[in-house]
């Protein structure tokens, strides 16, 4: 038995000496024991051959019933964490503390401050679409250290994304969006927990999922995901930030129900008409808008998180690229709103 456990010793350590892969070097021990068992059932008791390894048959069939036992585990361990979602494993950022120096200039600011730093740091957030309104949001986001994020789309990056969508590269063209702007995300700040959500937001999982989040971001170009998500974040009280563009333009705005403000419903009851609102790959889009209205909207949480100024809660601001023009308007909110109204 002494031989053998030398055997294996001198196999994994001369292997690792030799860069040997793991694999290989649990296979030579196999075959090591393959060769004792070997020797074992051939040779009779007392015979030298049998004696330089010791120990009898069923001994030798134990450790290999357990040796086997162990191995066969280890795959199935491995299957199952193979086949859990990316979004549900565990982020090892979340051990992480992030230095103070990596905030100072967050924490000099007297709207925001240490206790406003400390408010990001547990805040939770979830951008919905990791497109061109999303880049700027979740780039900024991850940056101002918001503790946790989360991202949802169903799409992957094209190489026609990257004239404004700039979280993603062209080596990561066919990547989906989410775990190619987590891995942007995590490249500029490890100590940030970002969640990944490969999939299309649905009515079946939007309360479950908004209820994880302190605030919501909608940066799609979907007008049905828009009043899903408004629809939900009503229900739950939740702070939903509205982003849009269409070609020079940008709208933004915060939906807050519970502060009393109109909700996406009361500003717009109904959807467009179909064409009436074409999308970015039909009317198109200059390239940098989506960073200016996706910055501006990155603004709005920061506020929204710290409590700092006023946010652009019943109001929307509207942002003309062309002309260099900025306005706001006030937004009323509607008795007869089905979301959020009093005579609903």
């Amino acid at each position: 038995m002494v031989v053998f456990l030398a055997g294996c010793a001198a196999i994994w350590f001369i292997g690792r000496y030799m860069n040997a892969p793991t694999s290989a070097r649990w296979t030579m021990i196999g075959l090591l024991y393959v060769v004792v068992l070997a020797t074992t059932i051939i040779f009779s008791e007392g015979h030298p051959g049998r004696q330089i390894f010791g120990g009898s048959l069923s001994e030798w069939l134990v450790i290999g019933f357990i040796a086997g036992a162990v191995w066969a585990y280890r795959q199935v361990l491995a299957r199952l964490r193979a086949r859990v979602r990316p979004e549900n494993l565990p982020d090892s950022s979340e051990t992480k503390q992030a230095p103070l120096e990596r905030y100072a200039r967050h924490i000099v600011l007297r709207e925001i401050g240490g206790l406003g730093q400390r408010k990001l740091t547990e805040a939770s957030v979830l951008v919905l679409g990791a497109g061109g309104l999303g880049s700027p949001v979740l780039q900024y986001l991850a940056a101002a250290g918001v503790g946790t994020i989360g991202v949802i789309d169903d799409d992957v990056v094209e190489g026609t994304n990257l004239q404004r969508q700039t979280i993603h590269t062209d080596a990561r063209i066919g990547m989906p969006k989410v775990f190619s702007a987590r891995e942007a995300m995590i490249a500029q700040n490890p100590f940030v927990t970002v969640k990944p959500y490969n999939r299309r937001l649905t009515e079946s999982i939007a309360a479950d999922l908004f209820a994880e989040y302190d605030l919501i971001i909608d940066g799609t170009d979907d007008v049905e995901t828009k009043y899903l998500a408004n629809r939900v974040a009503a229900q739950l009280g939740l702070p939903l930030i509205f982003g849009a563009l269409t070609q020079w333009e940008g709208q933004i705005s915060v939906f807050d129900v519970r502060a009393g403000t109109p909700c996406y419903a009361c500003v717009f009851p109904n959807p467009p008409a179909p064409g009436a609102a074409p999308s970015c790959a039909e009317a198109g889009v200059v390239g940098p808008l989506p960073g200016v209205v996706g910055t501006m909207m990155a603004v709005e949480a920061i506020k929204v998180l710290t409590d700092a100024g006023e946010a652009l809660r019943g109001r929307m601001m509207i942002y003309d690229a062309l002309y260099g023009e900025n306005r706001t308007i006030t937004l009323k909110k509607r008795a007869d709103c089905p979301v959020c109204g009093t005579q609903r």
